[in-house]
């Protein structure tokens, strides 16, 4: 079995894991709207995660609380019970639950109340006792709690590991989301394309040279998955390799996920913190050894902008001293965050949309924070993935690879990729998803990638399909420009320059800018290519900015030499030829004598 046939198997058992799950919401018809759903069966999905988990050692931790309920620390003694960093003290389990239906809401608030704190504050985040009241009052708490008591609906990390159950939360968020009409993608990023950034940070890095530990940092964590998959590679690579992650969420729903899955797995579930990136950062003066992340792009930054623009006053002393990007778009402000926490050696692998590629003029927000990148010689790459990549949105995405420690042969570059026709279709599109980055396909692009040189690679596949991977290695200094301000005299009357204080005054109507590449003397530029046209113009220095962007379309464009004209020409004269011997055949040579089609048109007219 081919690893695209074992990924699509273990697909197919985790979307029917979660359709189980997601058939509770049979219960909840009527009294639930179709978008509300996701409000009870992804809090309920995390309970019986936990439940699942702790079953086992459920009799052991009631033993070890009667010993001990009279000291005032209990936690450490009643988590070495549990096996987990968190338990559960109820004396009620789901079986038991059942067995009890007329008084379900007192039993089911009891177990509730058994968890420890660290698991309280994700049900207080997802607003879960809210929805037992409310499922209560309209008699649903009962059938709820049976179907989740189903067999299949077992969540023991014996029947489910940590990685199996991440992706089952994916895919219940994207079942909640589509009811919601949101867009699937603001949540989480599927695993193809979190496999290529993984694979892009690890590769060229060497990793276990500097200590046994790193850190993994992911400012829009959603469910955590990109966290998992990082140091699932990491792990891959060096099994003795320490990593800890961190992330930051502002979906109560995804943080809650994202904390039990931490939970869980036996990290530290503080390394997971709740709220908005932009504003309240809760990571502040910390550094990472690897950032990924999948900021949000075309959401505004409105409701933080006050503390976005106060911290930019900070300039080097706060996140955002590069520049402001549009309140219309904040993905940019993301990227200067990741750029804040790195570490000397650090390593970034963040999404962004063609905007931040080329928007706003020399000057502009946009335009300083790509020159603070380009100019501190910190991007290292950047990579186009296929279109319809993403289950929310089918235009064109990049990987951006910054990095605070480039290699020195690629000191004073940057490598575009342009794996835009690196893909295989998928059969069955998931929302705007209809393609996969295969393990064929990532190899290609990471290959891409470690080699940093110009090429155009291809590679067939066994069904025929040729994928296609091209890179150019640019000189940062190709990305810069001068904008400057070609003035002309002002002239009166008699035609003469209108002089003030000896100098000539300039003619606001006719002036004129131009982009001059940063490699090029601007005086070399007037004289060659205004001059001869304009003898007496001349440049306002005062008035020249600089620029960045990034032509990434201009550099991969490639030229298709038009047909000839006479090529077009006798193409067309035998189409004519063609469609008159049709003619000839259908009507006959009389009735097209001479080209004179007038008789068939009246005929026509008249059965009309």
């Amino acid at each position: 079995m081919t690893a695209e046939e074992s990924m699509s198997t273990v697909g197919r058992n985790i979307q029917e894991k979660a359709t189980v799950i997601w058939n509770v919401a049979n219960s909840l018809f009527g009294a639930y709207k179709p978008h509300e759903y996701g409000l009870v069966i992804l809090p309920m999905t995390v309970i019986k995660r936990f439940h699942d988990c702790l079953l086992p050692t459920h009799d052991a931790v009631l033993k070890k609380y009667e010993e001990i309920k009279h000291l005032a620390v209990r936690d450490g003694f009643l988590c070495k019970a549990s096996g987990y960093s968190f338990y559960n003290i109820s004396k009620f389990t789901f079986e038991t639950l059942r067995s009890d239906a007329d008084n379900i809401e007192a039993n089911f608030r009891a177990y509730i109340n058994g968890f420890s704190d660290n698991i309280s504050d994700i049900l207080d985040r997802m607003s879960f006792d809210d929805q037992i009241k409310r499922m209560s009052e309209a008699g649903l708490l009962y059938q709820v709690i049976v179907d989740f008591c189903s067999d299949k609906a077992n969540m023991h990390p014996d029947r489910i590991t940590a990685v199996d159950m991440g992706y089952i939360f994916e895919n219940l968020v994207q079942r909640f989301s589509e009811s919601y009409d949101e867009e699937a993608g603001a949540h989480f990023t599927s695993r193809d394309i979190i496999y290529t950034m993984c694979d892009l940070l690890a590769t060229g890095d060497d990793f276990g040279a500097d200590g046994t530990s790193k850190t993994v940092y992911d400012m829009t964590m959603g469910t955590s998955q990109m966290l998992t998959c990082m140091e699932e590679r990491l792990h891959q690579l060096d099994t003795e390799l320490l990593v800890t992650t961190f992330g930051q969420e502002l979906n109560p729903f995804t943080y809650g996920i994202a904390k039990a899955d931490m939970l869980i797995r036996g990290g530290n579930p503080d390394n997971m913190k709740f709220g908005d990136t932009l504003n309240k950062d809760q990571f502040s003066g910390y550094n990472f050894d690897y950032i990924i992340s999948n900021p949000p792009f075309g959401i505004d930054w409105k409701r933080e902008a006050a503390d976005v623009e106060a911290e930019a006053r900070l300039g080097a002393q706060g996140r955002f001293g590069a520049g402001l990007p549009s309140k219309s778009d904040g993905q940019m402000l993301f990227l200067l965050n990741g750029v804040a926490k790195l570490a000397p050696k650090g390593r970034m692998a963040i999404i962004q949309n063609g905007s931040s590629l080329f928007t706003g003029d020399a000057g502009s927000g946009p335009s300083e924070i790509r020159r603070y990148l380009i100019e501190n010689d910190w991007l290292d790459a950047i990579v186009q993935l296929p279109n319809d990549s993403f289950y929310n949105t089918g235009i064109a995405t990049y990987v951006w690879i910054v990095t605070k420690d480039k290699p020195e042969p690629h000191a004073g570059k940057v490598l575009l990729i342009d794996a835009s026709q690196c893909f295989e279709p998928r059969r069955k599109s998931i929302g705007n998803k209809r393609v996969d980055i295969t393990d064929a396909c990532r190899n290609l692009i990471v290959q891409a990638y470690g080699d940093f040189v110009s090429d155009d690679r291809t590679e067939t596949l066994a069904n025929g399909r040729t994928i296609i991977c091209r890179s150019r290695v640019m000189d940062t200094v190709e990305f810069g420009y001068n904008k400057i301000i070609v003035e002309s005299p002002l002239m009166d009357e008699a035609g003469n320059r209108v002089l003030k204080k000896g100098k000539p005054v300039a003619d606001t109507e006719k002036r004129d800018t131009e982009n001059v590449p940063l490699d090029e003397d601007i005086n070399d530029y007037l004289a060659r290519e205004v001059l001869p046209y304009n003898p007496d113009a001349w440049i306002d220095k005062s008035k020249t900015k600089v620029g960045y962007e990034i032509p990434f379309t201009r550099v991969f464009y490639v030229y298709k030499e038009l047909e000839k004209a006479d090529d077009i020409a006798a193409r067309i004269e035998e189409h004519e030829r063609s469609l008159m011997q049709k003619l000839h055949a259908l009507f006959g040579e009389e009735k097209l004598k001479g080209n004179d089609y007038s008789y068939y048109k009246e005929e026509n007219t008249e059965e009309e």
